[in-house]
């Protein structure tokens, strides 16, 4: 078997009352709480996955402001490698409701409210990723560098 990475988006999106904007999906029969995120399409940039993706799956358009990192995870069990290219995005405007096939809803949470959800989280990445944008984790966008990119 051949080795194919997955290449993916997450965004952090924290609104002025210390909420997150995380999506409810269905995932392998499972219910379970993710940041927007997704695979990156072929001839898309990274940056504009991350729009794209926060708003088919939560109605929002979104504008990352700064890079948080790449995170590698490998699901048990199925074999896969992920690579999370994680930004911290600001909220715009919530310009629609109609969500991804598989999204239930989008809801804005406290940090406490997604460290209940526990085994409900999709990842291990996604309180990760939040937490490191707690402690202030920022990259400048540019470090990202897409040199077919407009």
């Amino acid at each position: 078997m051949t080795w194919k990475p997955h290449a993916t988006v997450a965004v952090i999106v924290e609104d002025t009352e210390g909420r997150y904007l995380l999506v409810e999906e269905r995932s392998q029969g499972r219910i379970v709480f993710n940041q927007p995120a997704g695979h990156i399409e072929e001839g898309e940039t990274v940056l504009d996955a991350a729009r794209r993706e926060a708003l088919e799956e939560t109605g929002w358009k979104v504008e990352p402001e700064a890079f948080l990192g790449m995170y590698r995870y490998q699901p048990p069990g199925n074999g896969r490698t992920y690579f999370r290219f994680c930004f911290a995005a600001k909220a715009i405007d919530h310009i629609s409701n109609k969500l991804d096939d598989g999204i239930i809803a989008a809801h804005w949470l406290t940090l406490e409210q997604i460290r209940e959800l526990g085994e409900q989280l999709r990842s291990p990445l996604v309180l990760e990723c939040i937490l490191d944008y707690r402690k202030g984790r920022r990259f400048p966008l540019d470090v990202i560098v897409e040199p077919d990119a407009d």
